[in-house]
């Protein structure tokens, strides 16, 4: 198994490796039952998120009547972490095949990440809660490197390369900010179907794209 083609593969969190969308939807409602809005459906939370909780704030007031202060979203967004924090693993959990895919490429040697644009302590006490976290060598999340250093910029890409002690490295995504970060730092980024995609799937400009977490290891050898 010692030649399977890459040494780093890196996952995104929400709506690609974790069906977050349960939790998300009720930390959104939260906060809109706090400003006074009607709550998001559940069907429409899919498209609120990527980008981060900010944006996926900012997306959840537009659809419910419009933005709000500066203030006033301050205080909302704080609210929003807060019961997100406490609620974070209600409902969340891996997609289907997502385990075996994980446990396979580990069998192959592969050094496994994610990289967010979660907050990095929210990722991580998720992936705690979950049992998952002790399956990467790091989690990297929006905010682990400072303002500026989000996707699609690639800076965590090179931070998972640079952690991971260098080599050939692919990415996970379900929206552009995922397959920008991964074209911008030079790697291949395969993006799943059945996450919270911000355009169609074929036009997010992935590498590959899957359907399912069985076709993973087949779709990364192919790239190789």
């Amino acid at each position: 198994m010692a030649d399977f083609p890459f040494d780093i593969v890196g996952f995104d969190l929400d709506g690609t490796l974790l069906d977050t969308h349960g939790d998300l939807g009720e930390a959104v409602n939260h906060a809109m039952a706090l400003a006074g809005r009607p709550r998001v459906p559940m069907a429409k939370v899919y498209g609120l998120v990527g980008g981060g909780s900010k944006r996926m704030l900012a997306r959840a007031l537009d659809l419910t009547g419009g933005m709000v202060d500066d203030d006033a979203f301050d205080r909302l967004h704080g609210s929003l972490l807060d019961y997100y924090e406490s609620h974070i693993s209600v409902h969340s959990a891996l997609y289907s095949g997502g385990e075996a895919a994980l446990d396979e490429l580990a069998a192959r040697g592969t050094k496994l990440a994610v990289v967010t644009n979660k907050l990095e302590h929210l990722a991580v006490r998720l992936l705690d809660e979950l049992g998952l976290s002790s399956r990467f060598y790091t989690i990297l999340g929006g905010d682990s490197l400072g303002p500026g250093k989000a996707k699609p910029a690639p800076d965590l890409i090179h931070a998972m390369i640079a952690r991971g002690g260098g080599g050939r490295a692919a990415y996970v995504g379900d929206t552009t900010y995922d397959t920008g970060s991964a074209q911008a730092a030079g790697i291949p980024c395969i993006a799943v179907s059945f996450g919270y995609n911000n355009k169609p799937v074929d036009a997010l400009g992935a590498a590959a794209v899957i359907d399912h977490y069985d076709e993973l290891v087949s779709a990364l050898e192919r790239l190789g």
